[in-house]
């Protein structure tokens, strides 16, 4: 991904997630809380599985860029 997003620019939007969290729980969560295309492009990129918190999540968009 081209304007991959920073860990930190991906959890602005997750604050408040429920872990574990599926893929699918964290997109909606992000899309609620107005996160911006690429951070969504980002979240969609991840694979399906449920999440443990924040660090796994990052590893897995860092992984995927």
């Amino acid at each position: 991904m081209a304007n991959q997003p920073t860990p930190i620019q991906v959890q602005k939007f997750l604050s408040g997630v429920d872990y574990p969290a599926s893929k699918e729980d964290l997109v909606r969560h992000a899309e609620q809380h107005g996160a911006d295309r690429q951070v969504l492009d980002a979240l969609r990129s991840i694979p399906e599985r449920r999440y443990n918190g924040p660090n796994a999540i990052s590893k897995e968009i860092a992984h995927s860029g």
